[in-house]
């Protein structure tokens, strides 16, 4: 028998072509079913992901494998803010009209403050506030599709209690009496959340997820729930399944994802305020693409039981509000420790509305400047140029930083969302595969062959990584600003993931300056600063140290009331 000797070279081609032939053969077949999705595509974006995994790790792993601990990384901003002071329902699914310009609500819709102080001076009653938020919510949704049930009976006989309740002399806070919306990826009693899909199956849940359940204590009216990328997977708004979710501002621009339809529902005004998930952007863009304020928080800070997942690992409730102040009042309701969350933090949650006027005094304020390769349309380099000079004015000069990790950043949070997806989505893949559209099917597949060892390597290195951002760019600087979004809003049209298939550049374009921080699960908040030649709005992201909400939160409220 004759051995043949290859060369290094020859060898290392060899293994390479064995590999390719070997992914493609694995990604033909899931479980004995002919996959839906072209296995080439398939098995070169799993060895992209390989790639990028193998890339990242280097010799850095240690065998002794710790998870980052944000409530210890969080002790020296904590001491620093511590030293200052079954329903009745409409039914409203289906595809958005054409689009029509959407009138803002600035001009005749109160915020969430706002509105608080009118019910406490009894100015308004909850009853009349929430009769105008569904009128509102009804009326706008043949055009922006942000709804997936309106609540009518419930909300109303809620808002009726609550006047009842205030009447009495019982005030639970400055949510009391104040409708919302939410996200329908979060549990609620009597109604079955859809995910935005058909492939989950219909169940009613029988207790509220915990973020729900202390907004409800807290007085809030719920008048519905919101439209949603299919299964918490993409940037755009876009949904097969329930129809488009549309920008309010325009809306034959994408919503952005995967909480559009918070992101269209405040903005249009039809709620003052929503809660949203936050995996890889998806309560930051939304919020970003309608000109609002959204806070991805720290891992951990609030509450993921009942809320559900896209990645467990990655995931972040939080809220998309109008302002920096609302965004605080909401936060101040749900943040806190959760028994039936394992990863829920047990600090201590700060008075961020109070804190507004003072958490932000002294910060240094840093601005991220970006690799080549994740360069920004040149729109958006001068409004947020000017934005930072602007800061630099009023905090008294900006510190330069630069991150190289941050691409590895996104590939590793790459990584972990398409396998902690597939994960969770296999039975489901497997039993009833058609009810997934394409453009989730195949961001979601590639997550089943992504070998064990890339994915722990990916949750391993992250310990690392958070520990030299926070040596690195952030060692002289309190708050480090970045742009949300890199490009102008697109419109539907363009980013039509479905039709034109180009499922991961369009996701990769839009996310690529958003899934690197949640990777690192630090707080992230982005505000408003500018509009682009279209008259769209463009935001910042706001990066902070572990449970640093409060001072982001009052860094942004300072710079939009300057």
């Amino acid at each position: 028998m004759m051995t043949t000797v290859l060369s290094p070279e020859n060898e290392k081609d060899a293994v390479k072509q064995a590999t390719a032939q070997y992914l493609i053969a694995s990604t033909s077949y899931f479980h004995g079913t002919p996959s839906r999705t072209e296995p080439a595509l398939v098995a070169s974006e799993v060895e992209r992901l390989n790639s990028a995994v193998r890339a990242s790790v280097g010799d850095g792993i240690s065998p002794f494998w710790q998870p980052a601990d944000y409530q210890s990384l969080q002790i020296q901003e904590q001491d620093s803010i511590n030293t200052l002071d079954s329903t009745a329902c409409v039914s409203i699914k289906g595809a958005p009209a054409a689009a029509t310009a959407v009138e803002p609500p600035e001009r005749n819709f109160p915020t969430l403050a706002q509105a608080a102080r009118k019910l406490e001076l009894g100015e308004l009653n909850a009853e009349a506030l929430t009769a105008q938020c569904i009128a509102r919510a009804v009326d706008r949704q043949p055009t922006l599709n942000a709804f997936i049930e309106v609540w009518r009976d419930s909300a109303m006989e809620q808002a009726r209690m609550l006047d009842l309740e205030r009447a009495r002399g019982k005030v639970r806070g400055p949510l009391h009496g104040i409708p919302l919306a939410h996200k329908d990826c979060f549990e609620i009693v009597g109604h079955a959340a859809t995910i935005g899909s058909r492939a989950r199956p219909a169940i009613k849940a029988t207790a509220d997820a915990s973020a729900i359940h202390l907004l409800n204590e807290a007085g809030a009216v719920t008048i519905g729930t919101l439209n949603m990328n299919e299964m918490v997977a993409g940037p755009t708004g876009q949904n097969p399944i329930f129809g488009d979710c549309c920008n309010a501002l325009d809306p034959a621009r994408i919503a952005g994802g995967s909480s559009s339809g918070s992101g269209s529902a405040v903005a249009a005004g039809s709620v003052f305020a929503s809660l949203g998930s936050d995996t890889g952007g998806s309560i930051r863009l939304p919020a970003s693409v309608h000109g609002l304020f959204g806070l991805k928080p720290t891992y951990g800070r609030i509450s993921r039981y009942g809320c559900f997942p896209r990645a467990f690992s990655l995931d972040c409730p939080g809220p998309l509000a109008r302002t920096a102040e609302d965004c605080a009042i909401v936060l101040q309701a749900v943040a806190g420790y959760d028994k039936n969350d394992p990863s829920s933090l047990n600090a201590v949650v700060p008075a961020y509305p109070k804190l507004l006027d003072v958490a932000a005094e002294n910060s240094r304020v840093g601005v991220l400047r970006l690799p080549d390769a994740e360069a920004c349309d040149p729109q958006i380099e001068s409004v947020f140029n000017d934005f930072v000079e602007r800061v630099g004015r009023g905090f008294g000069g900006i510190r330069e930083s630069s991150f190289p990790q941050i691409s590895a950043c996104y590939a590793m949070g790459d990584v972990i969302s398409k396998v902690e997806a597939a994960t969770l989505h296999s039975q489901w893949m497997r039993a009833n595969a058609e009810a997934y559209s394409q453009a989730v099917y195949s961001r979601t597949e590639p997550g089943l062959h992504v070998p064990a060892v890339r994915y722990l390597e990916a949750l391993m290195v992250r310990a690392r990584i958070l520990k030299e951002f926070l040596t690195g760019p952030m060692s002289d600087a309190d708050i480090l600003l970045c742009p949300t979004i890199p490009i102008p809003v697109p419109l539907r049209a363009d980013a039509d993931m479905e039709k034109k298939g180009s499922v991961f550049s369009v996701v990769t374009a839009i996310t690529r300056l958003t899934r690197p921080f949640s990777y690192l699960g630090v707080p992230v908040l982005t505000m408003p600063i500018g509009k682009d030649r279209n008259g769209m709005p463009i935001g910042a992201q706001l990066i902070g140290r572990p449970l640093s909400e409060a001072r982001l939160l009052a860094f942004a409220h300072q710079m939009s009331v300057a």
